[in-house]
């Protein structure tokens, strides 16, 4: 799946997250620490393949929706509300709208980020 088919197309979408499927830009992930690849992008929701290398991280910032981070390879850690999470494969960490975030990890790490974005109030249309 290029970046570009990122919509959901009929009432189901599977992604089947084989690891030559899931490549991260290995470029990026040497130059910034991180890299991160779009499988979804289907109005409110995004769904995102995301990998920190040994020793980066992703500096704090928040997001005006959800987000759920589910760990698939490697150890991650988040830090959020002044509490530290250290997550495994196979934990999930759940975040409500405008929680600040940051993670880092060690050894690196591989997960799937779910973010819902929500409208802003200038987006909505008012009905008459």
């Amino acid at each position: 799946m290029t970046s570009l088919q990122r919509t959901i197309e009929g009432d189901v979408l599977v992604q089947h997250l084989k690891q030559d499927e899931r490549m991260i830009d290995q470029a990026l992930l040497a130059k910034h620490g991180r890299s991160a690849r779009t499988l979804v992008k289907e109005g409110p929701l995004r769904l995102t393949l995301m990998a920190i290398g040994a020793g980066g991280n992703l500096p704090a910032h928040r997001t005006e929706g959800p987000v759920t981070i589910h760990v698939l390879e490697g150890a991650v850690t988040f830090d959020a509300n002044g509490q530290t999470y250290p997550l495994a494969p196979g934990d999930v960490l759940v975040l409500a709208a405008g929680v600040e975030h940051s993670a880092r990890s060690a050894t690196g790490t591989l997960f799937l980020l779910t973010v819902v974005h929500t409208p802003s109030a200038g987006s909505r249309l008012e009905s008459a």
